[in-house]
């Protein structure tokens, strides 16, 4: 998946930079190609394309939280009980 992003990246690079050293392009020009073209339809396409992992990661967070000490009973009280004076 990373692969196919650094190639696009590349690709869309380029194009910024034969905008940019253009005869009738511009640096201005070359970076909305650059974000247009490159940054924003990949992050786009990445976070589509991680939501399975992200939901994956989710529930196995959540299934090892459902059960912190792993016996499946409520935890002890933390606050330590009153002793009584002697």
């Amino acid at each position: 998946m990373y692969i196919v992003a650094i190639a696009w990246i590349y690709v869309v690079l380029m194009m910024a930079l034969a905008e940019a050293l253009s005869v009738h392009g511009s640096v201005l020009g070359a970076i909305v190609t650059f974000t247009m073209y490159g940054v924003l339809p990949l992050a786009i396409v990445l976070y589509i394309m991680g939501t399975p992992a992200r939901r994956r990661a989710r529930r196995a967070a959540e299934a090892s939280a459902a059960t912190p000490d792993g016996g499946g009973h409520a935890a002890g009280d933390p606050v330590a009980t009153e002793r009584k004076e002697p």
